[in-house]
């Protein structure tokens, strides 16, 4: 549920960005990282059928496209606000369900998709959200008792990237466990994940500033200049070297349950 700013509105134009990043997206060696932690946290291997996945954002369907590929008897629903992304996932993940909603906007959620999912994603969705107390707190519409979240949002610096496809903020380990406490979820665990190689990949994107935006927009993915193609090879080795675990890393992970026989929360306390 990324998404690049309009200079004339100042609101985020999702589908611009699905449109100008998706295949430079699935090059980012941090995405592969990212799906390793998710699909150990989730614990699908041993969860007890039937398996009911949501995941809240699901831009183009990359991550959809691994779990289906995966798990083919699990249900799959994918959720997000662009028109775009839902359109791509649709056209790349046939065997899944996607649906446009709006987290911030209990009202824009699918009905039937109520008390649903017995597990959940929200992968660098909440960095990209004004309120994102209020959008965990409508999510939770869709969250059968017991559900197990995973979420995973950014530390560290912020980059000119980061800016331009609309982060808010970076988070700290402390603030995403108070922000899933205050929406009324219990934490299981919560780690920075990532360090050293995933803190240093991202201390190479903050000092390519401005450059990395014209790279991922002017080529679409599709022939990136040779040192990028390097450093990206690079790092894809490092990163099977990385602490998943600890509190240091800049990959903020953590998993949460929805209270076993809770009520269907409202939008905002």
């Amino acid at each position: 549920m990324n998404g690049a700013r309009t200079a004339a509105s100042g609101a985020d134009d999702w589908n611009t960005h699905w449109a100008n990043y998706a295949d430079s997206n699935a090059h980012n060696p941090a995405q592969s990282y990212r799906r390793h932690l998710i699909m150990s946290a989730l614990g699908l291997d041993a969860a007890p059928a039937p398996v009911r996945l949501v995941e809240l954002g699901c831009g183009h369907g990359d991550f959809a496209r691994d779990v289906v590929r995966t798990y083919p008897d699990i249900s799959f629903v994918g959720i997000d606000r662009a028109e775009t992304g839902i359109a791509l996932a649709r056209s790349n993940v046939p065997g899944a369900t996607f649906e446009q909603a709006d987290l911030t906007v209990a009202a824009s959620l699918p009905e039937r998709y109520r008390g649903y999912a017995s597990h959940a994603v929200c992968t660098e969705v909440l960095e990209h959200i004004d309120d994102p107390l209020t959008a965990l707190r409508t999510a939770r519409a869709l969250f059968a008792p017991g559900c197990r979240l995973v979420v995973t949002v950014p530390a560290g610096p912020m980059s000119a990237f980061d800016r331009h496809i609309g982060h808010r903020r970076h988070f700290s380990a402390e603030q995403l466990e108070s922000l899933l406490q205050r929406a009324g979820l219990e934490i299981i665990s919560s780690d920075g994940a990532g360090f050293p190689f995933f803190n240093l990949y991202r201390l190479a994107v903050v000092a390519r500033g401005n450059a990395l935006i014209r790279d991922a927009a002017e080529d679409h993915g599709q022939h990136l200049p040779l040192h990028a193609r390097a450093v990206i090879r690079a790092f894809s080795t490092l990163f099977r070297f990385n602490r998943d675990r600890g509190r240091h890393g800049w990959q903020l992970i953590a998993v949460a349950q929805e209270p076993a026989g809770a009520r269907e929360p409202e939008a905002r306390a």
